[in-house]
């Protein structure tokens, strides 16, 4: 049937086999986005620090941000932030938020950024207790360089 301008709409590809489905089924893991298995990441690492810490931890919540901001206070030091501890105020709970896209460009692969993900919230959930970072996971291992 000729549309309103003389050309034909097509209702089959090329080779008459009609429109193509989903190369792959929204299920399976591949339709999952960066932000959302970097999300995952950050939830294993909680989860694995709320098994021994679940008390001091649930005052605290924690949020992922893509970049941290501008704005940063003139105490912190001028390096971007991988991760920040804010504390409880009146109307808010403590929080934890960790910056994917920083994050994500210091590391090389996707164990790598696990476990640079699990560091940065194993230092900040020791902010937010005052504990050290080998308190709080004793397999923690600050880099020194």
């Amino acid at each position: 049937m000729p549309s309103a301008h003389g050309v034909r709409r097509r209702r089959r590809d090329r080779h008459g086999r009609g429109l193509r489905g989903p190369l792959m089924p929204p299920e399976l893991p591949g339709t999952r986005t960066r932000a959302e298995r970097f999300d995952d990441l950050v939830l294993d690492a909680v989860e694995r620090l709320e098994r021994r810490w679940a008390e001091p931890m649930a005052a605290v919540e924690f949020a992922v941000e893509d970049v941290p901001p501008g704005d940063s206070a003139a105490w912190e030091r001028p390096e971007v932030a991988l991760g920040r501890f804010f504390p409880a105020t009146r109307t808010q709970r403590a929080r934890i938020v960790l910056y994917r896209r920083p994050l994500e460009t210091r590391s090389t692969d996707e164990a790598d950024l696990a476990s640079l993900v699990h560091e940065v919230v194993v230092e900040q959930v020791a902010a937010a207790t005052g504990m050290t970072p080998e308190q709080v996971d004793p397999r923690y291992r600050a880099d020194d360089d």
